[in-house]
């Protein structure tokens, strides 16, 4: 891969992902598979005007030795160390970034029960200083190539060949692959936020879904709710883009209102194994039964993890004609898979999908419809034929998705 091309990437990465300023502060978060690449974010990072970039290294073979030797007490206890890095973090760092590249099947063996229940221990305690950034800090997602993530998109090619066509496609789908991104992720941005304004103008209530592959079933919006997508703003007015790609135009749900089925249209990839062919049926807004070719033990552990990994926390509409579906790859990768179609995640929602959200509390949010749970998970359910169509506060009804896109 050409370098000029890859630091456009870490330019795009530093200055619209992330858009450090003068000043600010970076956290990054990377694995071992592509460090000549992280040094060029880091160095752009820089030149954006960044004062500290401190990297955290990770390696998923170590994690799951970890994961395979400690106690469920060791695993569960947030050490001293641990929980003044997490407050450090909260305080410190302005923005935050995370750099994916593990392999899907990494973590395949592991004792998954002690896995969720050390999360469960875990979460409670980290959560308020994930509460203390949220909707403040600048953070972005994004991906480069591990070795053993490319070969599990392109099987049949030599090791070096698979990381090369994983960089040609993860620039491709991160619109990173011409000559100016940064000006092609304005009007990317442009385009998905004159959507919003459509959609946040119809006052929708419901949305119905319906696919030749079975998925019917109803959403319920909040009447304060609001659609987002692409860019977004901290509290302090920051903008930046959580997700290099993003096709989303997505809102959070009224937490108990979905009823009616639907089945999956890509794997997902959850804790480094997968699941595969998987349906999940909503009565009152909760997930009543689960069914899965690959993985059903797991996707009822993850639908069990809280009270709230059952419900729903964010509805994304994406056409099925975006870069990521019309590439014909499949990711395993949830940033990328997501955004090749509709999907949907369970879980916690989101705040900011409430109007004046400023101005309440965490609590006041949940009171207000917004689901609350450990978990963020994902799942793909566009199709090709999928049906979407919105009822407003009068009951008018209208069209926003034919044949799997947008219906304006």
């Amino acid at each position: 891969m050409r370098q000029s091309q890859l630091k456009k990437y870490a330019k795009l990465i530093a200055k619209v992902g992330l858009n450090v300023k003068k000043g600010q502060t970076v956290f990054i978060a990377a694995g071992l598979d592509q460090p000549a690449f992280v040094t060029m974010v880091v160095e752009e990072c820089y030149k954006a005007g960044a004062s500290e970039v401190y990297v955290e290294w990770s390696h998923q073979p170590v994690e799951k030795l970890s994961s395979n030797y400690r106690s469920l007490e060791s695993l569960s206890t947030l050490k001293p160390w641990a929980k003044a890095k997490w407050e450090f973090k909260a305080d410190n760092y302005s923005c935050r970034l995370f750099i994916e590249s593990e392999d899907p099947d990494g973590m395949n063996g592991v004792d998954q029960d002690k896995m969720s229940k050390a999360r469960q221990a875990i979460y409670p305690q980290v959560k308020p200083f994930r509460l203390k950034m949220e909707n403040r800090h600048q953070w972005c997602i994004c991906a480069v190539p591990g070795e053993a993530w490319a070969k599990k998109v392109f099987p049949n090619l030599p090791a070096k060949k698979a990381v090369e066509e994983m960089w040609k496609i993860i620039l491709y789908t991160s619109r990173a692959d011409g000559k100016n991104p940064i000006k092609d992720w304005k009007a990317h941005n442009d385009d998905l936020d004159a959507r919003c304004a459509y959609l946040n103008a119809l006052s929708l209530r419901y949305l119905e879904y319906s696919s030749g592959n079975g998925t019917k079933f109803t959403v319920g919006l909040n009447e304060d709710g609001v659609f987002c997508g692409g860019n977004e703003k901290t509290l302090k007015g920051r903008v930046f883009n959580p997700n290099i790609p993003t096709e989303e135009v997505f809102t959070s749900p009224k937490a108990g209102s979905i009823d009616g089925i639907v089945y999956s249209t890509k794997p997902l990839s959850y804790m480094g194994e997968l699941i595969d062919e998987f349906s999940i049926r909503f009565e009152n807004g909760k997930v009543v039964e689960v069914h899965a070719k690959q993985g059903e033990d797991l996707l009822k552990h993850m639908v069990s993890m809280d009270e709230g990994a059952g419900m729903l926390g964010e509805v994304a509409l994406i056409p099925y004609e975006s870069p990521i579906s019309r590439s014909g790859v499949l990711f395993y990768n949830t940033l990328f898979d997501e955004n090749a179609s509709c999907h949907l995640a369970l879980g916690s929602g989101f705040n900011e999908c409430l109007k004046g959200f400023e101005n309440y509390t965490d609590e006041e949010c949940k009171a207000h419809g917004i689901n609350d749970s450990m978990i963020h998970v994902d799942f793909m359910i566009g199709a090709k034929d999928t049906d979407i169509v919105g009822v407003t506060a009068d009951g008018k009804r209208v069209q926003i998705f034919k044949d799997g896109n947008w219906a304006f």
